[in-house]
């Protein structure tokens, strides 16, 4: 079996402690408990010292999980308490290059590194959707077959 995997990237506008990025520190650790409690939730990247992960130039946040597939991802991302936060997300992030997404799927009970994830996002970003790395738009199986739009959501 194998497990969706995820990475996404963000510059912040201001420092994390700045009067304008309130909205986002105070909702982090909600949004990770939300996470946790979702179903289809595996697992996430947590750092150790601060609230957010950040890549190795400390420019941009890192948001790293794994999810048993990509209906459950998309439920968390889009449907309820985090929907809604993601409404406010230009008040707190710069406009990121795109692709700022990258997602893939692993074996069961692996877990990527930041460095991983960062090379998948680069690489999708240099060659396009492939089964290396994805979109969320042009997605492929576990085998990496295409995955038609019509059935990104069906389980």
């Amino acid at each position: 079996m194998a497990e969706l995997a995820q990475v996404n990237v963000a510059v912040m506008r201001a420092p994390l402690r700045h009067r304008q990025m309130t909205g986002f520190a105070a909702a982090f650790e909600q949004v990770a408990r939300l996470a946790q409690s979702s179903p289809g939730f595996v697992w996430h990247l947590r750092p150790e010292t601060e609230p957010v992960v950040r890549d190795a130039d400390g420019d941009q946040v890192v948001n790293l999980s794994v999810w048993r597939d990509y209906p459950s991802l998309h439920d968390f991302v889009y449907r309820g308490e985090h929907a809604g936060l993601l409404r406010q997300r230009g008040d707190w992030f710069l406009p990121t290059p795109q692709p700022s997404t990258a997602l893939w799927w692993q074996p069961d009970g692996d877990r990527p590194s930041l460095q991983e994830a960062l090379d998948r996002l680069r690489h999708l970003r240099a060659h396009g959707p492939t089964p290396r790395a994805f979109s969320l738009t042009r997605q492929f199986t576990p085998e990496g077959a295409p995955v038609r739009a019509g059935d990104l959501l069906r389980r």
